[in-house]
């Protein structure tokens, strides 16, 4: 199953490939999660790609005015389909992600709050021990698109010692807090898959630089070393020649794209061997203009 980062977010599913409905800046504009799959199975909502240890998924649902019930219909589905697998990774494209609802509540918190109530229906009230790594960015349109990885692997979910956990946010931030780890690292035969939640310019639960772009990078790049060091692979995150990194860089702004893909080379970020998709996408706070996600796979351990 191969995800497509363009501008016109048209996919075919029944094909093996998915669409995030984004417009692409420039870079990479596919990212393969799963080869040697064939067609998937269809259920509700999800389309499904299955190997022998692996699992991918990809829902759409259209539901203007309700995304609360939409993403409780998408994340039913995806839990219930997931079964006795674990969950390695989420993304989530939330139509008008600052926008507001009909009934005045911004529509990122409505997605928190269906997101919320589905895994606490299916996991209890420690459903926040298994939340993975997941990342949601603001699309046009009203359709809620969900992409998910999953696995029979062993992982460890990781928290960034300078951030509050997402699941612990107080009620400034909505009626549920976000349902996400900071990362999930995923054990293999001798190596690692990581795979680092979308990451911006926050401190405890609080923006920082509100709208200032370039002080934004620093502190993000910041969190992703931080977040790095806590999976236990280090600053730069993995290493040996058969470690592949796709970074996805989320800008609020096109006309950010030279300050920032100027300030990743300069960290060696995304640099000769890696792979960097730069996307056109509204992030969860108005204030933020830039959030960064990384997965690597095939890692050296520790």
């Amino acid at each position: 199953m191969i995800v497509q980062f363009d501008l016109g977010g048209i996919g075919q599913p029944d094909g093996g490939l998915v669409a995030t409905g984004l417009p692409l800046l420039c870079g990479d504009r596919f990212e393969a999660l799963v080869r040697g799959v064939g067609s998937p199975e269809r259920t509700g909502p999800l389309w499904i790609w299955k190997t022998s240890t692996t699992m991918a998924g990809y829902a759409e649902v259209e539901r203007p005015g309700d995304l609360e019930g939409a993403t409780q219909e998408v994340y039913s589905a995806l839990l219930r389909s997931s079964g006795h697998l674990t969950l390695h990774r989420i993304w989530n494209f939330v139509p008008d992600i600052n926008g507001t609802g009909p009934g005045g509540l911004e529509n990122y918190r409505a997605f928190c709050l269906g997101r919320s109530i589905a895994f606490e229906a299916a996991f209890g009230r420690g459903f926040t021990r298994i939340l993975p790594a997941a990342s949601a960015v603001g699309t046009a349109g009203d359709i809620l698109r969900v992409v998910f990885l999953a696995g029979d692997s062993p992982v460890r979910h990781h928290e960034n010692p300078s951030q509050l956990p997402a699941y612990e946010y107080p009620q400034e931030h909505g009626p549920r807090s976000p349902s996400f780890s900071r990362a999930t690292v995923v054990s293999g035969a001798g190596t690692l898959d990581a795979y680092i939640s979308g990451t911006s310019s926050v401190k405890g639960n609080e923006t920082i630089a509100p709208g200032d772009t370039a002080r934004q990078v620093d502190c993000t790049f910041e969190n992703l070393r931080l977040i790095f060091e806590a999976c236990g692979l280090g600053a730069h995150l993995g290493s040996g020649a058969a470690c592949k990194r796709h970074f996805k860089i989320y800008l609020r702004n096109e006309a950010d794209l030279p300050l920032v893909s100027a300030a990743m080379a300069r960290q060696g970020f995304a640099g000769p061997g890696d792979s960097a998709s730069y996307l056109r996408a509204d992030i969860c706070r108005s204030a933020l203009n830039v959030e960064i996600e990384v997965a690597v796979r095939g890692a050296d351990r520790a």
